[in-house]
């Protein structure tokens, strides 16, 4: 789904000696690289902030594991995955001298998961501003 390519099953018929296989829960097959680092499944993904238009939700042909309930994107933004599931959104707002993340939630979360998320946004504005004095980190509960 994710590269528009045709025609792998070939492909993956002549390497898969080389390769690792696994099952999804829903049977579907999955290939991995022998030595490739694969973390515990209980090992949780730690606070993304993916940008506009991100490969991940856009890639997937069943994009129901990145959401819970009916909490979804509000269209094509900077979206907030806790633990590899949509919480909410987010966006930067720059004026002269100052720059604050804004991220919105749509549902509560730990405050754990808030602490990380605040830790990350932080590092984000770093990345993204290295050279503004004033940053901050702003979140709110989507009414």
């Amino acid at each position: 789904m994710w590269s528009g390519l045709a025609g792998l099953a070939e492909v993956f018929k002549r390497v898969r000696p080389q390769l690792l296989t696994f099952r999804d829960e829903r049977g579907v097959e999955l290939f991995d690289l022998p030595d490739a680092p694969r973390p515990d499944p209980d090992t949780p993904a730690l606070p993304r902030f993916l940008p506009e238009y991100d490969n991940l939700l856009l890639s997937h042909s069943d994009r129901s594991r990145f959401f819970e309930g009916d909490l979804v994107p509000k269209g094509w933004v900077g979206n907030l995955l806790v633990d590899g599931t949509y919480v909410g959104s987010w966006k930067i707002e720059r004026s002269k001298g100052s720059v604050r993340l804004d991220i919105e939630l749509g549902r509560k979360l730990p405050r754990s998961d808030l602490d990380e998320v605040t830790a990350e946004g932080s590092s984000l504005l770093n990345f993204t501003d290295p050279t503004v004095a004033q940053r901050d980190v702003r979140v709110v509960l989507q009414s």
